[in-house]
């Protein structure tokens, strides 16, 4: 089975699908372990960026970096600076003074793919004060924007000759053994964002779905007996969405001291049997029109619901439970389409403009009008009536 062909398996963008609903519910108060969504889009980052990698090595004996940066940029920025622009609106026209003040803070930070390091280095705590933040979201696609400038470059480098891709998984394991311990250093602290949100502490997710994606790790799965293994995707899917609904929060024990590790673990063994089997039982449900749907819109999905979640509080709307998540995820979803059709889609299949350096100046000037926006928007006036900026920012 080809790079490409699994690229485009029906069970993967099923997966996505499952893994933007648990985070969808877990940002509304539904779902409590739902947060455990980012580490399955993790692990699929990994697999499909690695599987990309090493077939255009395979074909073409190189990588053509600055062509893999341009495909990434095209796929994922245009629907970003759109969303950033209009939430910066938005949030001046209709959000708190507070709430627009720190989005103006973190703005400049999610441009530069770096906002996880910020809220790091800012001592913003995710667990109790990402609902000041209308880019608090973006730390997990700042995480992988890093990650797809450095990976490139180590398999470029060692995934050449006969045992490149031996070379590759050996690495991507190692360097997962790595962040595991990365993790569990600072994951004993009393506020664990540093842990949750940096890049070296999550890498183990994307670095295991790239060992996945190695020759010599498919070839182990791939001597499994087709029904064997879609019994063990059944399985494994099933203990996935377990593991969502039973975690408590950033409190569920073990969590940082391997339990995530263990849930990118089990995401990456799904994904690689999964990816053998698509035909499956599993593959055939896990890839059904809705979770497919739902996986195809995820990126768009992911951008657009954490600033409506924001913006439209309990107070705001006058009801909450589960009448409030249904309006907000409705409302997420048309964000979401809207933006796939007329930003996306357009962007990546249809539009002249959007290609070779025709491709790179029109980046550069929606940039440019982005940075317009930011600088145009004066800074809210925090006065006695409001919450104090300084508060919102401390641990």
């Amino acid at each position: 089975m080809s790079t490409t062909d699994r690229v485009h398996l029906a069970p993967l963008d099923g997966l996505r699908g499952l893994a933007v609903t648990a985070v969808l519910l877990f940002h509304a108060g539904q779902l409590r372990g739902g947060f455990l969504g980012v580490d399955l889009f993790f692990v699929l980052s990994g697999f499909l960026i690695t599987g990309l990698l090493l077939g255009e090595i395979g074909k073409r004996n190189r990588i053509g970096l600055a062509a893999f940066w341009g495909r990434r940029a095209r796929r994922l920025l245009p629907a970003l600076i759109v969303m950033g622009a209009a939430v910066l609106l938005l949030a001046w026209a209709f959000g708190s003074p507070a709430l627009l003040a720190l989005a103006l803070d973190d703005a400049p930070w999610a441009a530069a793919q770096a906002v996880n390091w910020h809220f790091v280095a800012e001592q913003v705590g995710y667990w109790n004060a990402s609902d000041t933040r209308l880019f608090a979201h973006l730390w997990s696609i700042a995480v992988e924007w890093q990650f797809y400038l450095l990976w490139p470059l180590v398999v470029a480098v060692i995934a050449r000759g006969r045992r490149g891709q031996r070379r590759v998984a050996v690495l991507a394991v190692a360097g997962a053994l790595v962040s595991l311990t990365r993790m569990i250093h600072f994951g004993n602290a009393v506020d664990t964002t540093r842990a949750y949100e940096g890049t070296d502490t999550r890498a183990f997710a994307l670095l295991l779905g790239a060992a996945v994606a190695t020759e010599p790790v498919r070839r182990l799965f791939a001597g499994v007996p087709r029904a064997v293994a879609d019994a063990l995707c059944a399985l494994l899917v099933c203990g996935l969405v377990a593991s969502w609904a039973l975690t408590d929060g950033q409190h569920a024990p073990g969590l940082f001291q391997g339990g995530l590790f263990l849930h990118s673990a089990t995401a990456a063994v799904l994904i690689a049997l999964l990816a053998g089997v698509p035909q499956g039982r599993t593959g055939q449900v896990v890839g059904s029109a809705v979770p497919r749907r739902l996986g195809e819109i995820s990126y768009s999905l992911y951008l657009w619901h954490w600033p409506v979640y924001l913006l439209l509080p309990e107070k705001t709307l006058g009801f909450g439970g589960w009448a409030r998540t249904a309006v907000l995820i409705g409302l997420s979803l048309g964000a979401a389409e809207l933006s796939k059709r007329v930003v996306e889609d357009p962007v990546r299949f249809r539009a002249r403009w959007a290609t070779g350096g025709r491709g790179l100046v029109a980046l550069a000037a929606a940039a440019v009008v982005l940075a317009g926006v930011w600088a145009a928007i004066p800074q809210p006036q925090l006065g006695a009536g409001t919450v104090d900026l300084d508060r919102l920012m401390a641990p």
